[in-house]
């Protein structure tokens, strides 16, 4: 039984180690030290404006937008403690162009991308899903009719946390890249937004 559980835990560390070194994008600040999606890939898609486009963060607790007013992000939280954010991407309702199937994601502190650690999230905030790959087509109170993914993310400033700046960058995207040849096959349109972190003491 003790052996079984070995393996059982061996095999469990082994799919989540892949699935991080394999998921979708797998080269920004991640494996390589690419700034940004557009090392491989293209600006090309139909979905460029603005007025169309949805990109927000959510307090899941007050489920309220913490937009500023100058178009950036403030997360604010106390240190040691967790809180939990959606990450809402897609196009809203009555858009005449056919919806991206597919947003990618992913927080990265700019400064940091040329480390050779794996996660270039902030230094000294935990975070469990600062990117994702995810099919369009959740659902969320306030965005009824809108084309859209929401997942969920949990940080923590930990004892060492400082305030820092983000770069959340994502692309909008349809169709698959051509094996070996990711500028083709899919397309695609890129943002960028600032989202800074705060430390509540």
């Amino acid at each position: 039984m003790k052996t079984l559980l070995i393996s059982f835990t061996s095999l469990c560390l082994f799919i989540a180690f892949a699935y991080n070194t394999f998921s979708y994008p797998p080269g920004v600040g991640i494996l390589t030290k690419s700034k940004s999606c557009m090392s491989c890939h293209v600006n090309n898609g139909p979905w460029a404006d603005d007025e169309k486009t949805i990109i927000d963060i959510i307090d899941k607790e007050t489920m309220k937008s913490i937009r500023q007013t100058d178009g950036t992000f403030l997360i604010e939280v106390i240190r040691g403690k967790q809180k939990t954010f959606l990450t809402v991407i897609g196009r809203t309702s009555g858009d005449k162009e056919a919806p991206p199937n597919r947003n990618a994601w992913i927080y990265i502190d700019p400064t940091r991308i040329e480390s050779d650690e794996l996660s270039k999230f902030a230094s000294g905030w935990d975070v469990n899903l600062m990117l994702s790959c995810r099919l369009v087509g959740d659902k969320l109170s306030g965005f009824e009719g809108a084309m859209i993914t929401a997942l969920p993310m949990t940080i923590q400033p930990l004892s060492d946390a400082k305030d820092s700046e983000l770069q959340l960058q994502l692309m909008m995207t349809k169709g698959e890249s051509v094996k070996g040849k990711p500028k083709e096959g899919m397309i695609g349109n890129y943002y960028e937004r600032k989202v800074k972190l705060k430390v509540i003491k």
